[in-house]
């Protein structure tokens, strides 16, 4: 916490930070597989992107806080881990203005990474569509990882009460955006689909390793816009991010997938697991 390693009960924010305050600030999160951080790189040209499009100056080179990262990693000798870096505008006066906060807030904390149930990758999750739509990617950016994920709360706490994992949020044209917290692809025809960054979605790092695997495997795949009923009538749907990787979906409202997981989704699984391994061994060479 601002270049000091931090005892858990000891890291606390003042009530005047305008993250607490106002949500401004941004965020990324990380997945570690045997004390390696997984596409490191990609994580800090986002947040470096996030912080340079709301006029954030982010007190850390890139490289800089790579090392932070791995000093946080090391100190709580964690090996499987999940890592977030915070930063927020900074502690000062109430008000709006950026500049009443002479130096960010930063962050960066690790926890033990908690497998998800077997049954989810075996069977596959319930998702929902749910009414509260995206942010219209003209008053916020989706390109920004920000703090401001009240939006996403809100689609959750909906997703929750019906009953799903995951929460499936459209934009103000009705169409399929994301996740609150993941990317969603679908395979309709022996193509793999998924919606285009012009649907007003974040581009997600495990997104595009999965786009890139599909093409490596010559999978067909296709950006673009689609309705609610693409994947309520899909052969196969799934989601993806840093921490779930690739999780099937069996179920999207109180539709049934009938292949769950089915075999372009296995095959997906399969090559990213293999993509991870490859990274690691890279690394640590």
């Amino acid at each position: 916490m601002n270049n000091r390693l931090v005892a858990r009960a000891k890291a606390v924010v003042s009530v005047f930070d305008h993250g607490f305050l106002y949500g401004d600030g941004i965020y990324e999160t990380m997945r570690v597989y045997k004390g390696v951080v997984f596409k490191i790189h990609e994580h800090m040209e986002r947040l470096f992107q996030s912080a340079s499009m709301i006029g954030l100056g982010i007190p850390k080179t890139p490289e800089g806080m790579k090392d932070a990262v791995y000093q946080t990693l090391e100190v709580n000798k964690c090996s499987e881990a999940v890592i977030r870096i915070t930063i927020s505008r900074g502690t000062g006066p109430l008000g709006l203005d950026p500049a009443l906060c002479p130096e960010p807030t930063l962050v960066i904390m690790c926890g033990e990474f908690k497998p998800y149930p077997g049954r989810y990758h075996q069977k596959g999750i319930k998702i929902a569509v749910v009414r509260t739509r995206r942010n219209y990617h003209k008053a916020l950016d989706p390109r920004i990882k920000s703090l401001n994920f009240l939006n996403n709360i809100l689609a959750k706490r909906e997703a929750k009460e019906s009953g799903a994992l995951e929460a499936i949020m459209l934009n103000y044209r009705g169409e399929i955006t994301e996740g609150a917290v993941s990317n969603i692809f679908f395979v309709k025809d022996d193509i793999l689909c998924t919606p285009s960054m012009g649907s007003g979605i974040l581009g997600g790092i495990t997104r595009s390793i999965v786009l890139d695997i599909a093409k490596e495997m010559n999978i067909h795949t296709k950006e673009g816009r689609f309705r609610p009923e693409s994947i309520q009538t899909a052969g196969e749907v799934f989601i993806s991010n840093t921490s779930m990787e690739v999780m099937p979906v069996s179920e999207v409202d109180a539709m049934r997938i009938t292949k769950t997981p089915g075999k372009t989704t296995i095959a997906l699984i399969r090559a990213y697991k293999k993509k991870v391994a490859e990274y690691i061994k890279r690394e640590k060479g």
